[in-house]
């Protein structure tokens, strides 16, 4: 068996690994916050994106690849010994693949970007020196891992909080929700399909056809969802208008008790004296309030259940988007390695046949049929308790902040910006409201992600340099 034969089995056998890697870590940015919030089964959000991830990855994966395969390294620097090329892309797949299974299995969601990054640019120092890199693509992902969780999370707290206003707290929040959710429906599905003709899918249509498409799908998923709620029928259990609670009330007077408890600190004893009987006053009425918000709970149930409905839209969406954009982090180094085999040169950006997509699309499904529940766990339940209406927020904050990210040519993580999501959304419940020890623990993985890929790609890659030679 020659070398060059070898080589191809290992590469073939470390992308599928990769692929695998990327479906137990990744694809929980699809669904972690569907499954948190009961909007679907674990068993129902893995069989939805195994179909979405794969027939995003087997028929758009293969155009955004090209980054992966000469956008951080330097690879025309190793025209005389095409060997070197392969050992790195074998390197980066092992290394890269083995950080997101120690990730996965710790629950951690990191990014798979950021890993094959990583790895990347570790068998780009240890094979070519520090002049192999390119260094200012790897300055906007160093930046990226600020940017992306803030803005996620600033635009989560934003929706979030709205749809509290303008439906949880109103009087008649099923009635709120009908009006509202057409609208919902057509900015949610005109920023997904935004993210997939401009992100994800990446196809060569022109702006204005793009637009056009997006339009019309947007439009037309408006009309069905107005078409859809308006049948949903009003619970028995509805507040009447002479109802003493309105939940908005008890928010405000939240507000009052804040500004008392300041007043306090800065008054003197008789004052303080009366503002601590305004107090008790406020505490007393706020909770017989509460109380009467009892009867109401089918109605909130009722609206909940419509979030689940966009939420898991929203979701399906995502999954596709997801597949054809992240499968390039495993096949984008596997073309590589098998174009430089092939042709016996370095190619800076090899062709991507169909079997190679198949291939990650299969890896990606496997690997999230079997590890994907770890990750999605921590997504969907250990950061903060999820409902549908705070999951689709988190999934809106996050989608929108990709788009306008990938509009504004700034490199954001998927994963970054989806937890930085669901913090926004703990955030606006309180600080209290989130796992602090969780959020710490994703906080460190993500600082530690590119250096530990790029070590231990250096391990592999002076590995099989030792073993077969160049």
């Amino acid at each position: 068996m020659s070398v060059d034969l070898i080589l191809l089995i290992l590469l073939l056998t470390s992308g599928f690994y990769m692929a695998w890697s990327i479906g137990a870590n990744d694809v929980a940015n699809a669904m972690g916050t569907s499954v948190g919030s009961g909007a679907l089964t674990l068993r129902k959000a893995v069989l939805i994106a195994a179909v979405l991830e794969f027939s995003g990855a087997y028929f758009f994966g293969s155009n955004v690849s090209a980054t992966m395969q000469s956008g951080i390294v330097n690879v025309s620097i190793f025209q005389d010994n095409y060997h070197l090329v392969v050992y790195g892309m074998l390197a980066a797949l092992l290394a890269s693949g083995a950080w997101l299974q120690l990730a996965s299995y710790f629950g951690w969601p990191v990014s798979t970007t950021h890993s094959i990054v990583g790895a990347m640019v570790g068998f780009g120092i240890v094979a070519g020196g520090i002049d192999a890199i390119y260094w200012d693509n790897l300055g906007y992902i160093v930046t990226s891992w600020i940017i992306s969780p803030l803005i996620g999370g600033f635009f989560s707290y934003i929706i979030f909080n709205f749809l509290r206003r303008r439906i949880f707290f109103s009087r008649n929040p099923l009635e709120a929700a009908k009006k509202i959710t057409p609208f919902l429906v057509f900015v949610v599905v005109g920023v997904l399909c935004s993210i997939l003709l401009f992100k994800g899918i990446n196809t060569s249509l022109s702006l204005g056809l793009s637009g056009a498409i997006t339009l019309a799908i947007s439009l037309a998923s408006s009309i069905f969802a107005w078409l859809f709620v308006r049948n949903i029928s009003v619970p028995s259990t509805i507040p009447t208008a002479s109802s003493p609670y309105a939940p908005e009330i008890v928010t405000e007077l939240e507000k009052a008790r804040k500004h008392l408890d300041r007043l306090r600190e800065t008054t003197d004893q008789q004052v303080n004296y009366r503002t601590a009987l305004l107090l008790e006053e406020i505490d007393h009425l706020s909770s017989s309030l509460k109380m009467t918000a009892t009867p109401d709970c089918s109605q909130f149930k009722a609206v909940e259940k419509v979030f689940g409905y966009l939420q898991t839209l929203s979701a399906c969406l995502m999954a596709f988007a997801h597949g054809a954009n992240d499968v390039s982090n495993a096949i984008g180094p596997l073309a590589a390695g098998i174009g430089a085999i092939n042709a016996h040169a370095v190619i800076g950006n090899a062709p991507i046949p169909g079997w190679l997509l198949a291939l990650g699309g299969l890896g990606i499904v496997i690997g999230l049929a079997t590890w994907g529940w770890r990750v999605i766990e921590t997504i969907g339940k250990k950061i903060t308790e999820l409902t549908p209406s705070r999951g689709f927020s988190a999934e809106f904050g996050a989608a929108v902040t990709i788009l306008i990210a990938s509009r504004l040519g700034l490199p954001v993580s998927t994963t970054h910006t989806l937890v930085g999501a669901v913090l926004g959304v703990g955030l606006a419940r309180g600080l209290e409201a989130l796992d602090l020890s969780t959020t710490r623990d994703i906080i460190i993985s993500w600082i530690v992600t590119v250096p530990a890929g790029a070590l231990a790609s250096m391990l592999f890659f002076s590995i099989f340099k030792a073993i077969f030679g160049g």
